[in-house]
């Protein structure tokens, strides 16, 4: 069997990148800070309560991330300054018992011994407004001109910290954040004998939405620790002692 031709390489653009906020910097500085005694975290499910769809895809789809949950639980990861213990998905170990007891496993599975949690992050994605604010500008001289546009929308997330002993709520964190969108375009018109010739250039540059709901999150889990269970905020952590006062004023 012979091959005609060579085969074409993929192109690659972009190379992997840590998935990394503005915020996610206040979270690793907490490493900073020494303690003795971690507290044991695990996370809910969190939903996206919404309601909103997508309809820019032949099957419709939810707007917002539906891994919130996911997204917590790598947000408290980043501080080094808790213990997470598995609470979402525990089919795995459970199966393994059963097998087991059922005598279909070869070899006896560990003893499946699950460490109590202190706490639990609970809540849910409750804002996604659009069109908060959009504006714009044309002009065209002699054919000649250009414009630019802007649209801004905002995502909210309402989270709180309950002890798993008691149920009482430790602390509720309801944060918001907008997020910018911005269109410049230039065009050129020009008649050649009768026909028009049309030249048009632009850039479109969004935020990205779901790196919008990964920012209120972090800012989120921060608080949680921080203010909920008065974690000592490290030196280096000022700028977000700042962050966190400006959110509190626009609120």
């Amino acid at each position: 069997m012979s091959y005609e031709g060579e085969a074409i390489v993929p192109y690659f653009g972009s190379p992997v990148l840590t998935n990394e906020t503005p915020y996610s910097q206040c979270l690793s500085n907490l490493s900073e800070v020494e303690a003795d005694r971690l507290p044991v975290f695990t996370v809910g499910q969190v939903a996206d309560k919404t309601g909103q769809l997508s309809y820019s895809t032949f099957n419709d789809s939810t707007a917002l991330t539906q891994g919130v949950s996911e997204m917590i639980i790598s947000a408290l990861y980043k501080t080094k300054k808790v213990i997470l213990t598995e609470r979402l998905d525990i089919r795995v170990p459970i199966a393994e018992q059963q097998l087991f007891e059922s005598g279909a496993l070869a070899l006896k599975p560990r003893k499946f011994t699950a460490i109590p949690a202190n706490f639990v992050v609970l809540g849910a994605l409750t804002e996604l407004n659009y069109n908060i604010m959009s504006d714009g500008a044309r002009l065209f001289v002699g054919l000649i001109g250009g414009g630019v546009r802007r649209a801004v929308i905002n995502v909210g997330i309402d989270l709180r910290l309950v002890d798993v002993r008691t149920l009482r709520t430790i602390y509720v964190s309801s944060l918001q954040k907008q997020v910018i969108g911005f269109e410049v375009e230039a065009g050129v018109y020009r008649f050649f004998g009768s026909q028009l010739v049309e030249f048009d250039a632009g850039k479109v540059k969004n935020e990205p939405l779901q790196l919008g709901v990964r920012s209120v999150i972090e800012m989120a889990i921060y608080n949680m620790l921080v203010e909920g269970l008065k974690f000592p905020s490290p030196e280096s952590n000022e700028k977000c002692k700042v962050i966190n006062q400006s959110t509190k004023e626009l609120a």
